[in-house]
């Protein structure tokens, strides 16, 4: 098996990634080690996609001003 790890790209790239591997594994004619070691990338980019989906909602926030004039930031909905 392979410990290869995903190199740390966009989000998109890596979206594009898994929908590519996804392909693979329902085509069904790759070979079992191959599976596996698709499924091993896969689920590590889906992770690596998850930790910038959160690092992203964590940065959209919106800076507003006080009645004091004080910066506050403020989640948006």
């Amino acid at each position: 098996m392979s410990s290869k790890k995903p190199a740390k790209n966009s989000l998109q790239a890596n979206l594009d990634r898994l929908e590519e591997i996804v392909r693979q594994l329902e085509d069904g004619t790759i070979p079992l080690e191959n599976a596996v070691e698709l499924y091993e990338e896969g689920i590590a980019l889906s992770k690596e996609c998850a930790e910038k989906l959160k690092a992203a909602e964590l940065k959209i926030r919106k800076l507003t001003k006080s009645a004091d004039g004080k910066l506050e930031l403020e989640d948006l909905e």
